[in-house]
Parts: structure tokens; sequence; C-alpha cells
């Protein structure tokens, strides 16, 4: 009986080995694909391009002027994860530390933007935006944005908060902190790698966010993926080469603003007790 589960054992462990393995060479053969695209001058029936050139690089700079379209992705993203901190965090505390009527519905209401399509409130939502005159503005793509980045960060930091014993703050009353030294002292340094961990992920979030952006973004308000869904599907002839440019340089952006983020973030602390 033990050789039988042994064996079976092992057979699952090769059979999900076998289906990580043939999942990671899929993709790492896309992305292959699309960088080689994007680097060759001629591509056509054989296994490699015919040459190797960056112009589609530059090509795909200057035609979708990506100067203007990185510089507002970093605006919206930075102001995006600033204010969803601002907002998310004090009401993560309040759910967590507070009882009253209804607060189970509360909760609900906070998790409905994240549990329903983004097209299904985007389009609404760009409606009302579009009414109040925020529609294709910089700041309408930021506050569509915030629906569901709020709520991430409330969901995400609620547990967290929650293993925090509220001892510690009842001993900081005791001891004469007021509430600016009780934020200050006790509760940053202890919420900080949660909330650090949180911001990171609406970070991430936010980069790769197509739907409520494309409904509300104008052409001054775009960012990296809208303007690369426009490239693929606007009026006119392109290259495949310089979208597929464009889709790296899209692909390295978001991977640059995540390993720097990485560098000062843990993202298990959220599921780590804290102390």
């Amino acid at each position: 009986m033990i050789r039988d589960t042994t064996i079976g054992a092992k057979l699952w462990s090769a059979a999900v080995w076998l289906l990580t393995g043939f999942f990671i060479l899929n993709v790492a053969g896309l992305m292959a694909t699309v960088v080689l695209s994007s680097l060759s001058t001629r591509w056509l029936q054989s296994w490699l391009p015919a040459g190797f050139t960056t112009k589609w690089y530059i090509s795909a700079w200057n035609e979708f002027q990506l100067g203007n379209v990185l510089t507002v992705t970093f605006e919206i993203v930075f102001v995006v994860v600033l204010l969803s901190g601002l907002v998310g965090v004090p009401a993560a505390y309040a759910l967590a530390r507070r009882n009253f009527p209804g607060k189970k519905l509360v909760i609900l209401l906070f998790l409905l933007p994240l549990l329903v399509p983004p097209m299904t409130i985007g389009i609404p939502l760009a409606t009302v935006l579009y009414q109040v005159g925020l529609g294709g503005t910089f700041w309408g793509v930021v506050f569509a944005n915030l629906v569901p980045s709020v709520p991430f960060v409330v969901v995400v930091m609620i547990p967290f908060i929650e293993q925090i014993d509220p001892k510690i703050e009842a001993a900081a009353h005791v001891f004469g902190a007021n509430v600016f030294q009780l934020f200050r002292y006790v509760l940053v340094p202890m919420l900080l790698p949660g909330v650090l961990a949180a911001l990171l992920l609406v970070l991430v979030r936010t980069i790769a966010m197509f739907e409520l952006t494309f409904l509300t973004a104008g052409p001054t308000s775009q960012t990296l993926v809208v303007a690369l869904y426009y490239s693929v599907f606007a009026a006119g002839v392109r290259a495949v080469q310089s979208i597929d440019a464009m889709a790296v340089i899209y692909t390295v952006t978001t991977l640059v603003w995540l390993l720097i983020a990485l560098r000062f973030v843990n993202p298990t602390q959220i599921v780590g007790r804290a102390r």
C-alpha cells in the first residue's frame, strides 16, 4: 500500500512539473517570437528572420509618441498608487478595528469592483465621467483606476491589520501617546510592510489595467497599454515589427517597475504574521 502511494505521488509530481515546464516553454517561445520579430528586417516562411535591425524601436518611439505616453503612464500610476494608499489604508483600519451594523455589507460593497468584470462597471462609469467633464482627461483616468484600486488595498490590508494585537495600541495610550504619536511611532512601522506590499500590487494592476483606462482616456491621457491597443487596431497600415517593438517596450517597462518595487517590498509580507 505504501509502495503504491509513493508511486502515485511521484507520478503526480512528474505530471505537475511536466505541465509547468510546458507552460513556461510556451510563454518563453511566445516572448522570444515577439522579440525576434521586433528586431527582424523580414521574417516570412523561415525559422529565423532574414536579418536584424533596431530601426523598428526608433520607428515605434516616434510614430506612437512613446515619450509622452510613458510620461503620462508614470504620472497616472504614481497618483493612483498614492491616492489608493491614502484612502484605502484608513478605510481598512476602520473596518478592521470597528464593529458596526452593516459592516459585512460595506465589505461586500468594497469587494464588488474586484468581482465584477471591468467592462461591466467601466461603461456606466465612463458615461458619468464624460457627463461631468472628466472623461478623456488625466483625472478621469485616475478616478476610473481608483474604483478597483482602493477596494483592492482595503481587502488586502484588513487581514493584515487584524493580525496586530489591539493591546499594543492600548498600551501606547496608557503611556501617554496621543493620536499622532500612536500613528507615527506604533502603527506606521507595523503597517508599513503590508501597505507597501498592497501598493506594489496596485502598481502592477494599474499598469496593466486596459478596460477602464481605454473607456476614459483621451488623446493626451493614454497609458502605454492603451497606446499599444491603438497601434494594433487603429486605422492605417503599420509594420508588424513596429507593433512588436512597442509590445517589447511595454513588457520591459512593466518589468522595470516591478523589479524596482521588489527591491523595497516583499509581497509575502501581506501573509506573514505582523510582529
